[in-house]
Formats: C-alpha cells, structure tokens, sequence
C-alpha cells in the first residue's frame, strides 16, 4: 500500500514514515511536473530505506512498533 503512494502521492509517504519536513520538501518539488518522477523515486528509495530500519530494529530487540 505504501508503495502505491510512494508513486502516486510521494509527498503523503512522508508523513505516513514520519518525516513531516521530508515530506513538505517533497511537495514543492512535486508541484512542478517535471519533479513529479524524482520526487517518486525519492518516495521509493525512503520506504526502502524505513523498511530496512525497521527489520533491524525488530531483529535487535527493540523494535515495538
């Protein structure tokens, strides 16, 4: 589910992983079409990168959520 928003609203992606000014930052760059694709891309690479933090976190024992 993340990922479908990751490509079509990359900015909401950023709010749902927690990092709200990310988040912002990525919508002014969204806002121009041609920022849309990095701005995806962007999205993709951070839900990558927050699901690998918390697959860590879970196999340290300190992951709760």
């Amino acid at each position: 589910m993340r990922l479908l928003i990751a490509l079509l609203l990359p900015w909401l992606l950023f709010f749902t992983i927690g990092r709200p000014i990310a988040g912002v930052i990525c919508l002014i760059l969204q806002i121009t079409l041609v920022g849309w694709v990095p701005a995806a891309i962007w999205a993709v690479y951070s839900l990558s990168q927050y699901n690998t933090d918390k697959k860590i976190s879970n196999a340290m024992g300190g992951g709760q959520d």
